[in-house]
């Protein structure tokens, strides 16, 4: 016999403040996933326009490259990728049992470091830019 019991409202957008680093962890893994399997999809019909020839690829990566949106889209792209590498790896210590004691402080180290490789980047994406 089933029991049946009302969970209450699933999707309580209130309960954002109860958040701890674990969970902001686990949604910022998620999204920055979602977004990396996003580019992949854009890449592969950046790629693709080589099959037509060499000329079509270039003509296409450098019209690309010449608009300043996309070249603040690929330092967003990079924050994304560096969170998520850094956030998985995190990950992998804590399945193993290591640094359990400390998620809160390796997650925040990791938005940190996130942070300082793309400051550090910026210059590089941005250069010719202006």
């Amino acid at each position: 016999m089933s029991q049946s019991y009302n969970r209450g409202l699933v999707e309580d957008f209130g309960r954002w403040r109860e958040f701890t680093a674990g969970m902001w962890a686990w949604i910022f893994h998620k999204f920055t996933g979602w977004v990396l399997v996003g580019y992949l999809f854009t890449h592969i019909a950046v790629l693709s326009t080589a099959t037509t020839g060499a000329n079509a690829y270039t003509d296409t990566i450098q019209g690309l490259e010449s608009l300043l949106v996309v070249r603040i889209m690929e330092v967003g792209l990079l924050a994304v990728a560096v969170f998520h590498i850094l956030n998985g790896v995190r990950l992998l210590f804590v399945d193993l049992g290591l640094g359990l004691e400390s998620q809160d402080k390796s997650f925040y180290a990791s938005l940190v470091v996130t942070g300082v490789i793309v400051l550090a980047s910026i210059p590089t994406f941005l250069e010719g830019a202006f």
